[in-house]
């Protein structure tokens, strides 16, 4: 069969899959994007992108003017690609279990559509053993696909850079199976490093927890010195310069998104619960909005104040709102103060939300929740409780 498209991507309008659908589609492969939301499908055919992503729109716009790109909703275009990228959504429940059906689900799915012969690149961040199931899953069905498990390895916002110039964990049990996936991302980066599936599995975990643990133990270090009226963020700089060994020490702030708490579960569930430091890190970043809202409880009765909020997105520049604890902080302060206003300059789907100038006008205290570049000129006379140092007065609560 002659393949239409090189490439399908399933879930390729989202977070993950439209940057790397962009870096293909501009290496001068033919992509397709399969993906279940009409909306983003509808706005990436017009030339829109359905979120923030810094250097993609140019690309996106390319690659349509060039023929090498489009969205669909409907999976049957997966039979004339030789390559199937998955990008998934692989979530925990409200009892921080793993939902380990979520990509062997999908796959199942999507076998009526694909065809022996073809690749198929797991690329969601997936609990251990993920892989194999899909393996079963295929053999199950019928279906003869070389797969590869391939994480991605991209921060949101840096999609465009980061997809060249990070070298490509690719895991295959066949020599087959890992050529070609591998020859599919040296079309963006020349470096691929090989893995058993089971390591890249547990590879992509580790990156995600190690991030999460390192904020975890710079948002306890601040509490620390914080409770003894000291200023984290000017220890940190002074035993930082021209110290190699402490030069990743993160400032303080929310460590939030729809990754890192949820790739620190997925590790800890493993480990059959056994992941002490993955826990303790999970109670210190989920519990700095509680332990803000307390600070702000010693210096004022919040009861007849009216708290603004900036920023709601999950970190700083960027629009995305999922798993974003400045909604935890919100909730918290619903319940302790008279009033609670949020401004976001970047977020479009919160329909609560506010402009700037309103919040400056009637808020009586602030609370950077989001390092927005925006806000670092902000001039006020206003409180404002800045963990981030954004304004550069230190981050004494």
């Amino acid at each position: 069969m002659t393949a239409t498209y090189d490439v399908a991507i399933v879930g390729g309008c989202g977070h993950v899959g439209l940057p790397l659908g962009l870096a293909l589609a501009d290496s001068g492969l033919r992509v397709v994007l399969h993906d279940l939301d009409d909306r983003a499908v509808d706005l990436v055919n017009a030339g829109t992108l359905p979120f923030a992503e810094d250097g993609a729109e140019p690309v996106l716009r390319r690659a349509l003017d060039a023929g090498r790109l489009r969205a669909v909703n409907e999976p049957g275009v997966l039979a004339g690609v030789e390559a199937v990228v998955v990008v998934v959504g692989t979530p925990i429940d409200e009892h921080l279990n793993p939902d380990l059906r979520a990509v062997p689900s999908a796959v199942a799915a999507l076998a009526p559509h694909l065809r022996d012969g073809q690749l198929l690149v797991l690329r969601s961040t997936v609990y251990p053993g993920v892989t194999a199931m899909v393996e079963r899953v295929l053999e199950r069905e019928g279906r003869h696909l070389d797969v590869a498990f391939c994480p991605e390895r991209i921060a949101e916002g840096r999609a465009m850079v980061e997809l060249y110039e990070l070298p490509q964990i690719v895991a295959a049990r066949t020599p087959t199976a890992f050529d070609r996936a591998a020859k599919l991302f040296r079309n963006l980066t020349h470096e691929v490093v090989p893995l058993e599936p089971e390591e890249a599995e547990l590879a992509k975990l580790f990156t995600n927890t190690w991030r999460y643990v390192k904020f975890a133990t710079a948002n306890q270090f601040f509490m620390i010195a914080n409770d003894y009226g000291l200023d984290f963020e000017r220890i940190r700089a002074a035993l930082a310069h021209e110290y190699p060994r402490a030069a990743d020490l993160p400032g303080a702030g929310f460590a939030a998104g729809p990754c890192l708490f949820k790739d620190a579960m997925q590790l800890a569930a493993f480990n059959n619960n056994a992941f002490t430091l993955g826990q303790a890190a999970m109670l210190v970043n989920e519990g700095m909005p509680l332990y803000v809202v307390a600070r702000m409880e010693r210096r004022w009765d919040l009861s007849p104040l009216t708290v603004g909020i900036l920023g709601m997105a999950f970190k700083g520049g960027s629009d995305d709102i999922r798993s974003s604890l400045s909604y935890k902080l919100k909730r918290i302060l619903q319940f302790k103060a008279a009033d609670v206003l949020c401004t976001d300059p970047h977020v479009t789907v919160d329909d609560g939300l506010v402009p700037l100038d309103e919040v400056l006008e009637r808020a009586d205290v602030l609370v950077i929740a989001a390092p927005h570049a925006e806000y670092a000129a902000i001039r006020t006379e206003l409180p404002v409780i800045d963990i981030w140092n954004l304004l550069g007065n230190g981050v004494v609560l």
